[in-house]
């Protein structure tokens, strides 16, 4: 049995997806397995291509009919096997000791559920970005000394005021994600969803300094598209009510704080809302103001 199962929902840019797929090829680690799961995306050309690799350890699958993110998700998890499993964004890059990176860490610290290695930030074109979501991201996760194993209450209270993680640069535990798996009811918090179960159940992440991961931001991704009209901020607000709840319930009031104010998520509808008002929608406009203000 290989080492990792790498899990990759494909829907969007040709020439992105190979990019991906060729990180996994090139990664010092050799013991994984590639499925990639193609949701049904307007054009011969991927089934074409991975047609003609000859690895075996690639598995190419495409859907008879678009199941949407999350139903993709829950596909792709379903067919994990290994001991540790990576879904990956069908966008991002693997750099090549990705692989070697977070295994590692899983060893190192047999206790965590997840392991987060150190991720720069690159646009459509390759190139290094920065953003400030990703700039308030990096304030507000866990400081050295690297690794850092962070679980429970600090766990969940410290994703919820920032949600610092890169969910493609995630390895997890098969026994971990399988347990709780994907909420059918979300698109966007699907991973944010998938960390307050594992830090509610008592479980950690392991998180490294070390860069081992591009993650790629453009304007097409999917979640700048369901920022961009709203329904990123619906979601989210519907969850955090949720979280808050859930909280309060388990006597955890820092996480409980955390979800009620969720401030970066305000902030990153406020920097939306900005840059929308050269494209105005009244109703766009509301959702986000009524997220901002609460």
């Amino acid at each position: 049995m290989p080492a990792v199962d790498i899990l990759l929902p494909y829907y969007g840019d040709v020439d992105l997806m190979k990019a991906a797929v060729g990180s996994v090829f090139a990664q010092t680690r050799e013991d994984w397995l590639l499925t990639v799961l193609d949701d049904a995306y307007p054009d011969p050309e991927p089934q074409r291509w991975f047609a003609s690799l000859e690895d075996p350890r690639v598995t190419y699958l495409r859907n008879e009919t678009n199941l949407g993110a999350n139903g993709n998700y829950r596909k792709a998890l379903d067919m994990a096997q290994a001991p540790v499993v990576v879904i990956m964004g069908a966008d991002d890059v693997m750099l090549p000791s990705y692989l070697e990176h977070v295994t590692a860490l899983l060893d190192e610290y047999p206790e965590a559920s997840v392991a987060q290695p150190g991720v720069e930030i690159i646009d459509g074109t390759g190139h290094r970005a920065k953003t400030l979501t990703d700039s308030v991201k990096s304030l507000t996760a866990p400081s050295g000394p690297y690794p850092a194993l962070v679980g429970g209450e600090r766990m969940a209270a410290s994703l919820l005021r920032a949600g610092w993680h890169y969910f493609p640069a995630l390895a997890w535990r098969r026994e971990a994600i399988a347990h709780f798996g994907f909420r059918p009811e979300f698109d966007v918090v699907q991973d944010l969803a998938l960390l307050m179960d594992i830090a509610a159940a008592g479980g950690s992440i392991v998180v490294d300094g070390p860069v081992s991961f591009q993650y790629r931001r453009h304007a097409s991704s999917d979640s700048s598209v369901r920022a961009a009209d709203g329904r990123r901020f619906d979601e989210e607000r519907r969850y955090f009510r949720e979280q808050t709840n859930r909280f309060r319930d388990l006597g955890w009031p820092r996480a409980e704080r955390a979800a009620r104010f969720h401030w970066t998520s305000r902030l990153n509808a406020l920097t939306v809302l900005l840059a929308s008002l050269r494209h105005p929608s009244v109703r766009t406009a509301q959702n986000m103001t009524r997220h901002i203000v609460g």
